[in-house]
């Protein structure tokens, strides 16, 4: 952290409030070299503590600075790190709550932005979020507020962007446990004025973790960084293979990829078979959505529109 970035930040923080200017210098000082070190991040979430009423460019400048650290600071880059997950579930946790909606959007942004995360930030993602949306007052970054006690529009974007996410349990699908808090927060809120798209929103969540294909799974950090070593790695077959391709001719080129078996066909997978398996609704997942839907003893408006959605599947 250089001396610039620590006398602004000390300054903003002695005056609970920082200018646009004061912003700008920050990003000038934190990203010299296109990084943010441990020390400036550190720096970065105190000053947010500090100041009293953050301000648009404040809120774009945190997420953006700290996602780039949490998700880019240790290779592979997309994948984040135990360590670093660690470190942003205590930071944000450090008081027993959210301190500000902007770290409610920092780790919904981490979650958008990585290829794969920890299973504890995805945990605490979702308890974040629960608790956010059933608690939680006071605008959003992107517009709207939260509402305890209702769903309304803002935070139902929030939620679907937190179970869609590229790091969510399933990436651009809804997981077991993401349904399972879809209806416990169905249940807080079934006589609320909820928003029009709540609605659509649980039983299109629900209805994906039912009905989801899981064809496509994303990597593992471990396993990607195993793959981008092995590319990396000239010492290797397949490493001096592709060192040789700028060398080859045409000719050369295709003996070489049929000498590591690139050229042979393989087995064709049924992708539609696979999907279409995958579609039904299997009996342990029927046993699932009988014991939610039984809890209460009755069926809700939302439960009808999710059996209803179930059954034109």
């Amino acid at each position: 952290m250089t001396l610039h970035f620590r006398a602004i930040a000390a300054q903003a923080a002695e005056d609970n409030a920082i200018s646009a200017e004061e912003i700008l210098a920050l990003r000038r000082a934190a990203w010299p070299d296109g990084r943010i070190d441990p020390e400036e991040a550190e720096a970065i979430f105190i000053l947010n503590d500090q100041i009293a009423t953050p301000t648009a460019e404040w809120s774009d400048f945190f997420v953006e600075a700290l996602v780039e650290f949490i998700v880019n600071t240790t290779e592979p880059r997309g994948y984040v790190s135990d360590e670093n997950a660690a470190w942003l579930i205590e930071r944000v946790r450090h008081d027993g709550k959210v301190s500000s909606l902007t770290e409610l959007e920092l780790v919904v942004r981490v979650l958008e932005k990585a290829q794969s995360t920890p299973d504890s930030l995805r945990q605490f993602a979702l308890d974040l979020l629960e608790q956010a949306v059933l608690t939680g007052e006071g605008p959003t970054r992107s517009g709207g507020a939260l509402d305890p006690g209702s769903i309304n529009a803002a935070e139902c974007a929030l939620i679907r962007r937190t179970i869609f996410a590229a790091g969510s349990d399933r990436p651009a699908a809804v997981s077991q446990r993401e349904a399972e808090m879809l209806f416990r927060i169905k249940d807080a809120t079934l006589d609320a004025d909820n928003a029009p798209e709540w609605e659509r929103l649980f039983v299109k969540g629900v209805g994906n973790y039912l009905q989801g294909w899981q064809g496509a799974k994303g990597l593992t950090r471990e396993r990607a960084g195993e793959l981008e070593a092995f590319m990396n790695d000239r010492s290797s077959h397949l490493g001096r293979f592709f060192g040789r391709m700028a060398t080859t001719d045409a000719r050369g080129f295709t003996q070489a990829v049929r000498a590591v078996g690139f050229g042979r066909r393989q087995p064709e997978r049924d992708i539609a078979g696979e999907a279409a398996r995958e579609h039904a609704v299997t009996d342990a997942e029927n046993l699932w959505l009988n014991a939610r839907i039984d809890a209460d003893d009755k069926v809700d408006a939302l439960e009808e529109a999710l059996l209803r959605f179930l059954k034109e599947g």
